[in-house]
């Protein structure tokens, strides 16, 4: 990759390779792994003990760490055809094998992708602080129901007076120290539910969770596969490999950072399933944190622990809101104004599309009921085009002549389980959703 140019279009030059820079360089891959990790670990933790009650603990942990592995290969994918090109973006990227219609079709992925990622975090934030049908938000009970605290009222707060201030920023790089608090809230939120599970076990009120899924019926082998796009969705940043990328500006301190982080994330993922489906079996709600209310908890510590829980990860989430949102709105810029300057040197440009996204975002969180039809819609379409089926294009197109026999036998692989996979999901939903399931 030639030398990254910031928001002002000033030159960011190379990392010499020197052993001064030794501590410098490890610094700057623990920046990238708490920004990676921030991007992986958004709203897909919240559904993941969903898809143990549907696939059951073993095909949920295979499904884990496959994404997982399938996901390290197509970001190196991607990072070895950039470093060996000229792009510095993942629509440049894809332009370089397939034109403007590659570009575009990255940039649509990312708008949608992103933007159901956004409108998935104010669902969940509204979830915990106002609930979700008979389930209790933690202002209602603390305080009562009143109009304030109203779902509609407690989202348009968030929105105007955190989530606002943090989409403001304009690089990411500046992002670094939230998402290290985020993924740390992360953490806490996985620690608790594991003291909350022994608290469980020890009264032993814990669920036995089943290790395979249930065969009952003629449509259960093809609703099994309604819980892959979950997964997928819950392990795509791609939208985020470049603007990370270009802070190391050497492809092999990226590929540690991501394989530190997909290993992280994965752990994460599993915990909280494990732990959730200990605690709440088959009552799973596909946003785990609406479980978290006080109906789950028999005592005063059991009520402060489940209120710590919900609340840890929506500022999780606030904070994960601004990392998705500066690729979002990159990438719509560069669409619709692909020869402007710079969108951060452009104040007006720049507010304008953030105040509209912010907007967007709000309305279509408070019509929308579930986070479960975000995720299986995303995962099996623009999540695995970002995922898989583009990165694995690349590698096939192989317009630098870089790709080994392996490399495209692997990339055919990824590319027809993405589509097959995607095509009986979306059949199973349509299915489903015409009444005729039985």
């Amino acid at each position: 990759m030639a030398p990254a140019k910031n928001e002002a279009g000033a030159d960011i030059p190379l990392l010499p390779k020197t052993k001064s820079n030794t501590r410098e360089n490890q610094l700057l891959i623990l920046r990238a792994v708490f920004n990676v990790s921030t991007s992986i670990i958004g709203a897909g933790i919240m559904s993941v003990p969903a898809t143990l009650k549907v696939l059951g603990v073993i095909p949920a942990f295979i499904l884990i760490v496959l994404v997982a592995l399938l996901v390290d290969i197509s970001v190196d994918f991607m990072l070895r055809f950039t470093y060996a090109g000229d792009s510095k973006t993942y629509a440049a990227l894809m332009n370089e094998s397939f034109g403007k219609i590659g570009s575009v079709a990255v940039q649509i992925a990312v708008m949608f992708t992103n933007l159901g990622c956004l409108i998935m975090y104010l669902i969940i934030i509204g979830d915990v602080l106002s609930g979700q049908g008979e389930h209790f938000g933690v202002l209602q009970e603390w305080f009562g129901i009143h109009w304030w605290n109203s779902r509609n009222f407690a989202i348009l707060f968030i929105v105007l007076f955190v989530m606002l201030p943090l989409v403001l920023y304009r690089r990411i790089e500046s992002l670094w120290l939230s998402s290290a608090l985020a993924v740390l809230l992360a953490i806490v939120f996985v620690v608790i539910c594991s003291v909350m599970v022994i608290i469980a076990i020890l009264k032993g009120k814990t669920v036995s969770p089943r290790m395979l899924p249930q065969m009952d019926n003629q449509t259960s082998f093809f609703n099994l596969f309604t819980a892959v796009p979950v997964i997928v969705t819950a392990f795509t940043f791609h939208f985020n490999v470049h603007p990370i990328g270009t802070e190391l500006g050497k492809p092999a301190a990226m590929s540690s950072a991501v394989k530190i982080s997909l290993v992280l994330c994965a752990a994460i993922y599993f915990s909280i399933g494990i732990f959730g489906y200990l605690l709440f079996g088959d009552s799973i709600m596909p946003d785990i944190l609406v479980n978290f209310d006080k109906s789950s908890g028999t005592s005063a510590i059991s009520s402060m622990l489940n209120d710590i829980v919900r609340l840890s990860y929506a500022f999780h989430l606030m904070l994960v809101f601004p990392l998705l949102n500066f690729s979002l709105r990159a990438n719509i810029d560069e669409l619709i104004f692909p020869k402007k300057p710079f969108l951060a040197t452009d104040n007006k440009r720049f507010v304008s599309l953030s105040l509209v996204l912010l907007a967007f975002s709000y309305i279509a969180a408070i019509f929308i009921p579930s986070i479960w039809y975000i995720f299986q819609f995303m995962g099996s379409t623009t999540g695995v085009c970002l995922a898989f089926i583009f990165p694995g294009a690349i590698a096939l197109r192989d317009v630098h002549g870089i790709s080994s026999r392996k490399d495209k036998i692997i990339a055919v692989i990824m590319i027809v389980q993405a589509v097959v996979t995607s095509l009986i999901t979306i059949a199973t939903n349509i299915y489903n959703m015409s009444g005729n399931s039985s």
